[in-house]
C-alpha cells in the first residue's frame, strides 16, 4: 500500500515495474485463452488452459490499474513540487 509520504521516485519506480509487468501478464493470457480456443476447436481439452488464460488477463488488468495509480500520484507529487 503506498504510504501518504511517497516520493515522486517512489511512485516512479513502480509505474516502471508495473506498467510492463501488467502489459505482458495480459498479452500472455490472450495467448493461453487463444490456445484454448484452438484446443477446442480440435475437440482437445481445453478448459484449465481457457481459465488459466483469463486469469492472467485479469491479473494483468489489476497490475496495470496499479500502474496508472502509482502514475498518477507521481503526477500530482510533481505538480504539489514534492
Amino acid at each position: 500500500m503506498t504510504h501518504v509520504n511517497s516520493s515522486h521516485s517512489d511512485h516512479r519506480t513502480q509505474w516502471l515495474r508495473k506498467a510492463p509487468l501488467g502489459l505482458m501478464l495480459i498479452g500472455l493470457g490472450f495467448s493461453i485463452a487463444g490456445d484454448a480456443v484452438a484446443r477446442k476447436a480440435a475437440n482437445q481439452s481445453w478448459f484449465w488452459r481457457g481459465t488459466l488464460g483469463l486469469v492472467l488477463m485479469n491479473a494483468g488488468v489489476s497490475v496495470v490499474g496499479d500502474a496508472v495509480r502509482h502514475r498518477t500520484l507521481m503526477d500530482v507529487s510533481a505538480q504539489r513540487g514534492e
